[in-house]
C-alpha cells in the first residue's frame, strides 16, 4: 500500500515538474537574431514573388492580346518608361512629396483633435451618449462627400485638403481610442486610484497605455482615411496653385486619356502607403504587442 502511495506521489512530482518546465519553456525569450538567409525567405521573398506574378499575369494580358487595347490596359514597360521619363525630368519625388507632406500634416492635426476627443468620449458618459453615435457615422461616410462643401467653404486651396483629411480621419482615431478604452480591465483603473493615480495622472499613466493596442488600430486606420481623404481631393478639386499631387497626377491621365499615366499615378499611391505602413505603423504596432508579452522577439 505504502509503495502504491509512493509511485503516486512520485507519478504528481514528475507531472508538476513537467507542467513547470513547459511554463518556463513558454516563458523564455528567444534573443538570438533568425540568420539572414531565414529572414529573406520568410519576410522578403514572399513579396517579391508576389509582385513578380502580378506583373507576370499583366504582362500576359497584354503580349497574348487577351486586352489588346493600350488605351485600356498598358504594358508594364510603357508604365516603366512613363515612371522613367517622371525621374529624369525630376518631377516624380515632386508629385510624392506634395502628396506625402499633405497627408502627414493633416494626419498630425487630426491626431491632436481626435485624441482628447477621443478620451472625452470615453470617459464622459453624457458626452458619448451626444456624439458617440455621431463619430460612427462620420466614420462610415465616404470622405469624398465632404470635397464639394469643403470647396465651397474654403476654396481651392491646401486648407480645403486638410479640412478634408480631418473630417476623414479625426472620427476614426477618436473611435479607436474610444474602443480601446473600453477595453481596460477595470482592475487596472481601481489599482490606480488605490495608488493615487485619478484625474489626469490616471489617465496618463493608467488608461492611455492600457489602451494603447486599440489606440494604435485607431491611428492606423486614420491614416488609410486620411489618405484617401487627400486623394479623393486631389482629384476633384485640381488647381494649378495647389501643386501636381498623386491625385492630380492620376485626374491629368484620366483627362489625357493617358493609361500609362494613370497606372503610374496608381501604383505611386499604393507603393507610398505601403511604405507609410511599413515604416511607421508596422514597427508602432509590434513595438506594442512585444511590450505586452504577445509578440516575442526573435
Amino acid at each position: 500500500m505504502a509503495s502504491t502511495e509512493t509511485t503516486a506521489k512520485d507519478r504528481d512530482g514528475g507531472d508538476l515538474a513537467g507542467l513547470e518546465a513547459g511554463l518556463d519553456a513558454l516563458e523564455t525569450v528567444q534573443t538570438g537574431r533568425k540568420p539572414l538567409r531565414q529572414t529573406f525567405t520568410e519576410k522578403i521573398l514572399p513579396p517579391i514573388v508576389a509582385v513578380a506574378l502580378v506583373l507576370a499575369v499583366w504582362q500576359a494580358l497584354v503580349s497574348f492580346k487577351i486586352v489588346d487595347d493600350p488605351t485600356k490596359l498598358p504594358s508594364p514597360g510603357a508604365v516603366w518608361d512613363v515612371l522613367r521619363e517622371a525621374w529624369l525630368q525630376g518631377e516624380l519625388l515632386g508629385y510624392i512629396w506634395t502628396s506625402v507632406s499633405r497627408g502627414l500634416l493633416g494626419f498630425f492635426f487630426a491626431l491632436l483633435i481626435g485624441t482628447p476627443l477621443g478620451l472625452l468620449v470615453a470617459r464622459v458618459k453624457f458626452v458619448r451618449a451626444a456624439i458617440g453615435p455621431i463619430l460612427s457615422g462620420l466614420q462610415s461616410l465616404p470622405s469624398v462627400a465632404w470635397v464639394p462643401p469643403a470647396v465651397i467653404w474654403l476654396g481651392l486651396n491646401n486648407q480645403m485638403m486638410y479640412a478634408v483629411i480631418l473630417l476623414g480621419a479625426v472620427p476614426s482615431i477618436a473611435n479607436g481610442l474610444v474602443s480601446g478604452v473600453d477595453q481596460v480591465p477595470p482592475l487596472f483603473l481601481r489599482a490606480g486610484r488605490t495608488l493615487g493615480a485619478t484625474g489626469l495622472k490616471g489617465t496618463w499613466h493608467i488608461v492611455l497605455p492600457a489602451a494603447l493596442p486599440g489606440y494604435v488600430a485607431g491611428l492606423k486606420q486614420g491614416w488609410a482615411f486620411s489618405w484617401r481623404s487627400l486623394m479623393a481631393a486631389e482629384i476633384i478639386a485640381s488647381f494649378p496653385d495647389l501643386g501636381v499631387g498623386l491625385g492630380q497626377l492620376l485626374e491629368n491621365g484620366r483627362n489625357a486619356s493617358d493609361m500609362a499615366m494613370v497606372f503610374e499615378a496608381i501604383l505611386l499611391i499604393l507603393t507610398v502607403g505601403i511604405a507609410i505602413d511599413l515604416l511607421i505603423f508596422s514597427p508602432l504596432e509590434r513595438w506594442v504587442l512585444r511590450s505586452r508579452g504577445l509578440l516575442v522577439r526573435s
